[in-house]
């Protein structure tokens, strides 16, 4: 089988990464000396709407078309990319395997027995990778290791490597964008232990992608569809402003948090003034679904886990940095909640200018830049 998912600890080369959402292209290309990253180029593109349709690609051709113009427009010369599908897109599993297994048999075991027993579709229509993680002892004494299993199906992976073969770029990296991401956070996973479980929390454009992080490992992942584009609707809808796609409006909003003895819906105060405006309140209101979605994650993974505990919650993606919507997550949740900024967490050298606006959104680029240093 050509497995066109490439493992997670491949080898680098030098390239650029590039990340594609309905919303927008982001293209990062990243040097490295020593330990310090330094940005070289960073450009972003609005995609049409009509290139995408329910945040799968339509137009493939269309797509090509705006990467080869977004390169022409910066200058890039480079010929390989990193690029990834999304989580919603893949299966995501660790699975026990038993440990005397030589590396032949383990591949025929994991990808010819295991994977379809984890997966709603034929192992014939996946592209499938795995990854050896730890080793440990079952509860009958029996010494196992730990897989990492993903799987996506071919006509995604055939779809993605098409769409940048028309732009004239080679793929040499094809992941899960998850996996991008969490590359840029590893360093803050690593104060936590084997018993506290980080929750990234990836708000994109028409989404929010969940995923329990355990040793820096995807334990859960799930995707709901709630994203940038909902709360900038519900926002414009309730204070009878057009619909657009463009979320820029969002930038320039607080989420404030009720005081003590309010709700979230235009509470009234002792005086009789409402302390926030319907398009808040509707705003709200879209932000307590997500919330609501993110406890029954939360509480569905620590069912199925024992002696194991949520630590943190990461807010990433470009609804990440919504101003206090840390502190919100944190009393609606009862749980840490931080806002990352790759940049500043990653120690990046920059000589462009990165609108604060884009910083919380750029994980996932700058994830896939890094593989092609």
């Amino acid at each position: 089988m050509l497995n066109k998912l490439t493992n997670i600890l491949s080898k680098k080369t030098k390239g650029i990464g590039i990340e594609i959402t309905p919303e927008k292209i982001k293209l990062v290309q990243l040097n490295k000396k020593g330990q310090q990253y330094k940005l070289v180029k960073y450009c972003s593109e609005e995609i049409p709407e009509e290139i995408f349709e329910e945040g799968q690609i339509a137009d493939a051709p269309r797509l090509a078309e705006v990467i080869q113009e977004m390169l022409k427009t910066n200058k890039i010369k480079a010929k390989e990319v990193a690029t990834a599908v999304p989580m919603r897109e893949s299966i995501i599993r660790v699975i026990p395997i038993p440990a005397e297994l030589d590396d032949k048999e383990l591949n025929d075991m994991v990808l010819n027995h295991e994977a379809g027993l984890y997966l709603p579709y034929p192992t014939e229509e996946c592209d499938l990778d795995y990854q050896k993680l730890g080793y440990f002892v079952d509860e009958d004494g029996i010494e196992k290791v730990q897989v990492l299993l993903v799987a996506t199906r071919k006509e995604v992976t055939d779809l993605y490597l098409e769409t940048f073969a028309q732009a004239g770029l080679v793929v040499n990296v094809l992941e899960i964008n998850s996996f991008a991401l969490l590359r840029t956070v590893r360093e803050q996973l690593r104060q936590f232990t084997a018993t506290e479980a980080v929750v990234l929390v990836d708000i994109e454009f028409d989404s929010t992608e969940i995923a329990i992080i355990v040793e820096g490992v995807p334990q859960f992942s799930r995707t709901v569809p709630i994203g940038t584009y909902q709360l900038n609707s519900a926002l414009a809808q309730a204070m009878n402003l057009p619909i657009t796609r463009n979320t820029e409006m969002l930038q320039e909003i607080t989420v404030p948090t009720a005081p003590e003895g309010h709700g979230t819906s235009g509470s009234t105060t002792s005086t009789g003034q409402t302390w926030i405006n319907p398009g808040m309140a509707a705003l709200l209101r879209v932000l307590g679904e997500l919330v609501d979605e993110l406890r029954r994650s939360i509480n569905f993974y620590l069912n199925q886990s024992d002696g194991v505990e949520v630590a943190q919650v990461f807010l990433a993606g470009p609804g990440g940095g919504l101003g206090q919507l840390d502190e919100f997550f944190t009393k609606k949740l009862n749980l840490p909640a931080l806002h990352i900024d790759p940049v500043t967490s990653m120690g990046v050298e920059t000589t462009v200018e990165i609108p604060a606006g884009d910083r919380t959104g750029l994980g996932t680029a700058l994830g896939l830049g890094m593989r092609m240093i």
